[in-house]
């Protein structure tokens, strides 16, 4: 692709945290996770709440399609690199099936990774195009959506997350990590950043080094979810909906 916006090389100075650019995403995402929030009751009527879910879902696959894409496009695409085994790309993935399934088995591990992956990666991102590249566009309407599917499950469909769900969380975790672990040790790659830093800077600076920051991210994972539970804590079991419900 011989055009600025898609060409696989940087046209101008690469992205740079917290730019204009990255604080202007960052307020746009904020914004939308907030009408989100105001129009939750709206949504609650079925037609809103199929409209919202398959419109959301539709662009969340529509991003992942469009960055295979590109790779194959600019001749890019690598077993290293480009297979959906990132945590952002699993939970996008998630986040699709629980959105168009209205899963609440897939929501409670959702809820947690999705959020606390895509929140750091929205923060810190592991990115090198700037505005308006394809890439720049691609990866904050990406993490943005699997922010904004989780919170439409809460907030208009109901679903709450137990303790229980952290403990899930985890677990999935753990296995996609030995997933990664094989995935790295056959591509080269570097898949959950489980076989190397990642080169942008990155909360994972601070943890220590290889290996030992894989056990300080597990310890920061069981914060950070547990965090995310406290506004749930004092709910009771009834809050909590059965998948039959959600598919009702």
């Amino acid at each position: 692709m011989n055009s600025p916006y898609f060409s696989l090389t940087i046209s101008g100075e690469p992205f740079q945290l917290f730019s204009l650019p990255h604080l202007l995403a960052l307020a746009v995402t904020l914004g939308l996770l907030l009408l989100l929030y105001l129009f939750r009751r709206q949504l609650q009527a079925p037609a809103a709440k199929r409209a919202f879910r398959f419109a959301l879902a539709g662009v969340l696959l529509l991003s992942e399609v469009a960055f295979q894409l590109w790779h194959v496009l600019t001749d890019s695409w690598s077993a290293a690199y480009t297979l959906p085994l990132q945590l952002c790309s699993v939970t996008l993935l998630l986040s699709v099936i629980m959105l168009l399934a209205r899963s609440y088995r897939v929501y409670e591990i959702a809820f947690f990774a999705g959020i606390g992956g895509a929140a750091q990666a929205l923060l810190t991102p592991e990115l090198f195009y700037p505005f308006p590249h394809f890439r720049f566009v691609h990866f904050f309407v990406a993490h943005a959506g699997i922010i904004l599917a989780c919170l439409y499950m809460t907030w208009v469909e109901g679903c709450r997350p137990t303790f229980r769900s952290v403990l899930k969380t985890m677990g999935f975790l753990n296995a996609l990590l030995v997933v990664a672990l094989v995935a790295n040790a056959w591509t080269g790659g570097n898949y959950l950043f489980v076989s190397r830093k990642p080169d942008n800077p990155s909360l994972i600076d601070f943890l220590g080094p290889y290996p030992w920051y894989i056990l300080s991210l597990e310890g920061v994972a069981v914060a950070l979810f547990s965090l995310l539970y406290v506004p749930f804590w004092r709910k009771t079991p009834a809050s909590v909906p059965a998948e039959r419900d959600l598919s009702s």
